[in-house]
């Protein structure tokens, strides 16, 4: 009976398409083989020194060798040869020079194919990874299209078709819910080459998506003829952008949102009900603030740059308080983020109780004992109040009204009034002091004479 013939092994065809399927390059899989072989070669032979291995690709054949580098001084007996133990293998070769002394690799057993599979495959993940980081690195900040193949530990794994992106947790919008197989769109944050799990980022929160999503439905953005200064998101919630034109005759704000709302309506329906508010950039600090502030109405704002980061003092209506802070103080965060500035927010009648009580304690300075005298005992606001007609102020005074130039007009009267008085009082004192200093003398003087 005849014996039955192993076909043979279109090994370059294999690897041809093995490189095709996984978008490798060809030089990299006959790498990655060498590199299996040689592993193959070494557990065959169960020896230690280090192995390389050599592919034909005309012939398809290997090649395995022990590589030894030659030196005057062994420091490392299994890669290593001194010259003369060099030179009884290849009498010509140098100092510095590598011998390769050939071994078997017919008839490699079941344990070294399992070692050089592993090692293959293992070579193969690692170039489709450096593929992957190298494909995507330069799109971090773009959008990507994906569909949802599933759920690990509350990441979301999305399937981008040749390769997986990860949506972790924290990128991910608590208001929003997805399903197996749903179609998401997602902005690329971040990709790195750790060997496990997807390399891809993708982020749901990033203010970047915003920017990208207005990029799409704006052509006077993409065009750059209205240009975004910034944005700022509490996602899932409201957002805030800020956007600027390059030419007189185009309105930034009207551009995004479009005929009825037509642009900026598919952009909040891709975000899930976001609400955005589209804001016109100035380069005046205190206009900006206000616009940022929106929808409250601020009745004046006034700047102090107590470090770096400018600090801003917002005072708003009694009514609009609330709704200058926002929701858990989702407003004026969102707002501080996008001019980058510190604000402090504060009512009319705040400002009131705090200018009455500023009032009543100058005029209590200035008036010195007899104002404690006069006024002592009462509160800030009686103390103002009685001030206020002791100077013979208005009676809007007692109660100032915010913006009421006539009780700006009189308080600056009365300070005027009172820094006088002080003088005076310091100039009589100071007139005394010479006065009583003057007659010391001459008591001296005297003293002196009788004796």
């Amino acid at each position: 009976m005849p014996q039955a013939r192993t076909a043979d092994v279109d090994l370059m065809g294999a690897l041809q398409q093995m490189a095709r399927d996984k978008n490798i390059d060809m030089e990299r899989c006959i790498a990655a083989l060498e590199d299996a072989m040689a592993s193959a070669a070494k557990k065959q032979h169960r020896i230690k020194e280090p192995v390389r291995s050599h592919f034909d690709p005309a012939t398809g054949k290997f090649e395995a060798f022990i590589v030894k580098n030659v030196v005057e001084e062994v420091a490392d007996p299994l890669a290593e040869w001194s010259l003369e133990e060099a030179r009884e293998q290849q009498p010509e070769v140098n100092v510095g020079d590598e011998v390769l002394v050939p071994i078997s690799t017919e008839g490699l057993g079941r344990i070294a194919a399992q070692s050089a599979k592993q090692v293959l495959y293992q070579r193969i993940r690692e170039a489709e990874r450096e593929r992957i980081y190298n494909e995507y690195i330069d799109r971090v900040g773009e959008i990507v299209n994906g569909t949802v193949k599933r759920f690990e530990r509350g990441d979301v794994i999305v399937d981008l078709g040749r390769t997986e992106a990860i949506v972790p947790r924290g990128e991910q919008s608590r208001h929003e819910r997805y399903s197996q197989g749903e179609r998401i769109r997602a902005v690329i944050v971040d990709v790195h080459t750790q060997p496990k799990g997807p390399q891809i980022v993708l982020s749901r929160t990033d203010p970047r998506l915003l920017v990208k999503l207005f990029e799409m439905e704006v052509p006077e953005i993409y065009d750059g003829t209205v240009v975004i200064k910034n944005a700022v998101r509490a996602p899932g919630e409201r957002a805030k952008v800020a956007v600027f034109s390059r030419e007189r005759d185009v309105d930034p704000v009207g551009a995004c949102v479009g005929m009825k709302g037509s642009r900026v309506q598919s952009i909040i329906r891709e975000l899930r009900g976001e609400k955005i508010d589209i804001i016109e950039h100035s380069d005046d600090l205190v206009t900006f603030a206000q616009s940022a502030l929106a929808p409250a109405k601020i009745t004046r704002v006034s700047v102090t740059h107590h470090s770096t980061v400018p600090h801003l003092d917002v005072i708003v209506e009694d009514e609009q308080l609330s709704l200058a802070i926002g929701k858990r103080g989702q407003n004026v965060r969102l707002a501080s983020e996008l001019i980058n500035c510190k604000i402090d927010i504060k009512s009319e009648s705040d400002v009131k109780d705090e200018v009455a009580g500023a009032l009543a304690r100058m005029l209590q300075d200035a008036v010195g004992a007899e104002g404690a005298g006069l006024f002592g005992g009462k509160t800030a606001e009686e103390t103002a109040a009685a001030a206020g007609a002791a100077f013979a102020l208005p009676e809007s005074a007692a109660a100032p009204r915010m913006g009421d130039d006539e009780f700006m007009a009189a308080l600056t009267r009365a300070l005027k009034e009172s820094e006088q008085r002080r003088d005076s009082a310091a100039e009589d004192a100071a007139e005394n002091a010479a006065g009583d200093a003057a007659a010391a003398g001459g008591a001296d003087e005297k003293t002196e004479e009788t004796s």
